[in-house]
C-alpha cells in the first residue's frame, strides 16, 4: 500500500468524519463557534447548513467530542421517518424506555418527563439531527412542540438541525415561521477558500505521520478546481492522486497525478469551469463532433440493415455504448492536444463496447439480514436469520468474529475481506450491499442469487464509509484444537510471531532479535512495522494482518498478485 511509501502512519484523505482530520478554516471555526455558543445559549433551534461534503457531520463530530461536561447528546443520523418514528428514535437515543406501541403522546411525555429529570440535575439535553433536509414539515412541527417544555429561565431541549441548503428554504415556508423564529444561531458552511486549501493539505498529511509538502504548486491549483473547495471532493482525488504516484514510484504529486485522478472521481460529470458561460468551448465542440459520427452511424447502419433485418446484439434489447470519444478540456498550465497525424485520423473510428450493468440504490440495496446471509455464504457458512437473530452472536459459533468500521476505499483493501457496505441515498433511506470483490475499478456484489460487477465509484455516492466485515478468530479464542487452553494464546502468538520475523526482518540478524523479544514487545515490533496502532495486544485488526502475512486461507477483497517467473 501507498502508506509505507510516503511514510503514513494511516490514510490522510479519508472521507469517513475523523474529528482529527478536521483542519478549522476560518468557515468551520465559525460553525463551531455557532455550536458551542448554541448549546450554551437558552435552548431553542440551531440551524447549520453547507453544500454536500463541506464538512457538516465532521463539524459535528468536532463538536460532540468537545461538548460542556454537563451537555447529554442524541444523535439521529436517518431522519426520514414519521413523527411517531421520530419520537421512538430520541427515546431510543435518550434512553428512554417506552413501548413499541407507545402513542405520540406517551413518547412526548416520556421526553418530557426525562428533560425535567435532566435540569433538576444539572444536565443539558441536545439533540442533533443530521440530513435534517429530510424532515417533513410535520415532523418539524412536532419538534417545535418539544421545545415548549421551558422553566423560567431557559428551555429544556436544545434541537441542533444540520442540512443541506434546501433547509433554510424549508425553515422559510409559511406554515413553520414559528420554528423559523426559534431559531437562535444559524450558519452556512461554504466550500473553504483556495488560500486555504495548502494549509489543509498539510494539515491532513501532519496527522497521518507526514511533514513536509508533497503537492506541488501546480497540482494544488489544479486540485481546487478540480474540487471547488469541497473538502470530500479534496480527500477523494487527493487519495486517489497518491495512488497513482506510489504506482509510478513518485514522491511528488503533480497536476498529471491530479487529473487522472479527478477524471476517476468524476467519471464522466466535469465540474463547470468558472466563467464558461458563453461561446462553445473545445469539449463542445468534440461533443458536437461525437454526436455527428453518431448519427452517421445511426444512418449507416439503418441503410444497411432496414428494419427487420437487424443483426443481433449480444446484450439482447439493449443498445451498444460508444466508447473512445476523447474528452478532455484545456487548463492554463496543460499543454495543448496534438493533432492525430493524417494516416491515424483516417483510421480513428468510435470502438463499440458492451453495456456495463449500473448500480441502482432501489433494486440492488437490501436489509441488513439478508446482507448478513449472503457474507456468510461467502466464507460457506449458512445462516438461518429467525434462528440467529443477531448474527455476530451465529458467527461466534462458526469461529468468526465481527468488526464495524467507518473508512475509506483504502481501509477495505487494507482489511482485504469481503464487506457490508453500509448506503444511504438522498432521501436518507438506509440499504446495504455486499462487496465481494474488487477487481481494479470494478467492484463484484453480491446479490440474492447472482453477482452484479459494476464500477466502484457508482457505490460512492451512496456510501459514506461504514462498513462490517468478518475475521478468522484463533483458535484459542474459541477454546478449539491444539491452541484451547488457559496457554493457547501464548503458543499461537509465539508460533506466529517467529514466522513474521523470518518473513519480515531485512537480515537474519534482525529476527534474531526479534524472537528474543518477549510476546508483547513482538506483537509491538509487528504493529508499528505494519502501521497500526501499537499497543501490544493481539486485536482484531491486529489478528487480520496478521493471517493476512502468513497467507491464511480465508475469503479475500483482493486477490493476491500472481507472482512472476521471469
Amino acid at each position: 500500500m501507498y502508506y509505507d511509501f510516503f511514510g503514513f502512519r494511516e490514510p490522510p484523505f479519508s472521507i469517513a468524519p475523523d474529528p482529527r482530520y478536521l483542519y478549522l478554516s476560518d468557515r468551520h471555526k465559525e460553525a463551531l463557534a455557532h455550536l458551542m455558543y448554541g448549546v450554551q445559549g437558552q435552548g431553542g433551534f440551531i440551524v447549520i447548513t453547507g453544500e454536500v461534503g463541506t464538512g457538516k457531520t465532521t463539524v459535528c463530530r468536532c463538536f460532540i467530542e468537545n461538548a460542556p461536561e454537563h451537555v447529554d447528546i442524541a444523535l439521529i443520523l436517518n431522519p426520514r421517518l414519521s413523527a411517531r418514528e421520530l419520537l421512538s428514535s430520541i427515546c431510543d437515543e435518550l434512553e428512554i424506555a417506552h413501548a413499541p406501541e407507545a402513542t405520540i403522546k406517551q413518547l412526548v411525555d416520556g421526553i418530557n418527563q426525562d428533560l425535567l429529570k435532566a435540569h433538576a440535575a444539572g444536565r443539558h439535553k441536545v439533540l442533533i439531527i443530521d440530513e435534517a433536509q429530510n424532515l417533513s414539515a410535520e415532523v418539524l412541527e412536532q419538534l417545535r412542540l418539544l421545545t415548549n417544555l421551558e422553566t423560567a429561565e431557559k428551555k429544556l431541549l436544545q434541537i441542533v438541525l444540520l442540512g443541506q441548503p434546501e433547509l433554510q428554504d424549508m425553515l422559510a415556508l409559511d406554515e413553520l415561521r414559528q420554528l423559523n423564529q426559534r431559531v437562535t444561531a444559524r450558519y452556512h458552511l461554504d466550500a473553504i477558500d483556495p488560500s486555504d486549501l495548502p494549509a489543509y493539505l498539510r494539515y491532513r498529511l501532519s496527522v497521518a505521520g507526514l511533514r513536509g509538502d508533497i503537492f506541488s504548486a501546480a497540482a494544488i491549483r489544479k486540485l481546487y478546481r478540480e474540487s471547488q473547495g469541497i473538502p470530500r471532493l479534496i480527500n477523494l482525488i487527493s487519495d486517489r492522486a497518491l495512488l497513482g504516484a506510489y504506482a509510478e514510484g513518485e514522491h511528488q504529486i503533480t497536476v498529471d497525478h491530479i487529473r487522472h485522478a479527478a477524471r476517476e472521481v468524476h467519471g464522466n460529470r466535469r465540474p463547470m469551469k468558472t466563467g464558461a458561460r458563453h461561446g462553445v468551448s473545445r469539449t463542445g465542440q468534440l461533443a458536437l463532433l461525437a454526436a455527428s459520427v453518431l448519427v452517421a452511424i445511426s444512418v449507416l447502419g439503418w441503410l444497411l440493415y432496414p428494419p427487420g433485418n437487424q443483426p443481433a446484439l449480444a446484450n439482447d434489447g439493449e443498445l451498444p455504448v460508444v466508447s473512445g470519444v476523447i474528452e478532455r478540456a484545456e487548463d492554463e498550465d496543460e499543454e495543448p492536444m496534438p493533432e492525430l497525424p493524417p494516416a491515424i485520423r483516417a483510421e480513428a473510428v468510435p470502438v463499440l463496447s458492451p453495456v456495463t450493468p449500473s448500480f441502482e440504490f432501489q433494486q440492488h440495496a437490501q436489509g441488513l439480514a439478508e446482507a448478513f446471509g449472503q457474507l456468510f455464504e461467502v466464507w460457506g457458512e449458512a445462516y438461518n436469520a429467525s434462528q440467529f437473530p443477531l448474527a455476530c452472536e451465529f458467527a461466534r459459533t462458526v469461529r468468526l468474529g465481527c468488526l464495524e468500521r467507518q473508512g475509506s476505499r483504502r481501509s477495505l483493501e487494507f482489511l482485504n475481506r469481503p464487506a457490508i457496505l453500509q448506503l444511504r441515498n438522498s432521501q436518507g433511506e438506509v440499504g446495504y450491499v455486499v462487496l465481494r470483490s474488487l477487481i481494479d475499478d470494478m467492484a463484484v456484489i453480491e446479490l440474492s442469487g447472482e453477482v452484479l460487477e459494476v464500477p466502484f465509484r457508482q457505490l460512492e455516492p451512496y456510501w459514506f464509509g461504514d462498513f462490517r466485515v468478518f475475521w478468522r478468530i484463533p483458535e484459542y479464542m474459541s477454546g478449539d484444537g491444539f491452541f484451547a487452553g488457559s496457554s493457547g494464546e501464548q503458543l499461537w502468538m509465539d508460533a506466529r510471531m517467529m514466522q513474521l520475523a523470518d518473513r519480515l526482518s531485512e537480515s537474519t540478524t534482525e529476527s534474531a532479535r526479534v524472537k528474543r523479544l518477549r510476546t508483547d514487545q513482538q506483537l509491538r515490533w509487528y504493529q508499528e512495522a505494519k502501521g497500526l496502532t501499537v499497543d501490544g495486544i493481539a486485536g482484531p485488526m491486529t489478528i487480520i494482518q496478521i493471517n493476512n502475512d502468513l497467507g491464511t486461507d480465508v475469503p479475500r477483497l483482493v486477490a493476491a498478485p500472481v507472482a512472476s517467473n521471469g
